[in-house]
């Protein structure tokens, strides 16, 4: 494994014995980390949101699931 900085950017490189679905995960993980570095929440709040998303979501699709 090589990891380098170039200017602004981290570059990576990875044996390809690596499993795609590992690299993958590590690449998931590296978004989120990216997307949420700025984020001033709180993991209260982000808890909330989730719940509320799931409620929603059940109550559109309650009837594909519950006969």
């Amino acid at each position: 494994m090589i990891i380098e900085r170039i200017n602004n950017e981290v570059v990576l490189r990875i044996s390809p014995l690596v499993r795609f679905e590992e690299v993958q995960r590590m690449v998931d993980l590296m978004r989120y980390k990216e997307a949420t570095a700025r984020s001033k929440a709180k993991q209260e709040e982000i808890d909330k949101i989730v719940a509320d998303s799931k409620k929603g979501w059940w109550k559109k699709n309650r009837d594909r699931f519950v006969k």
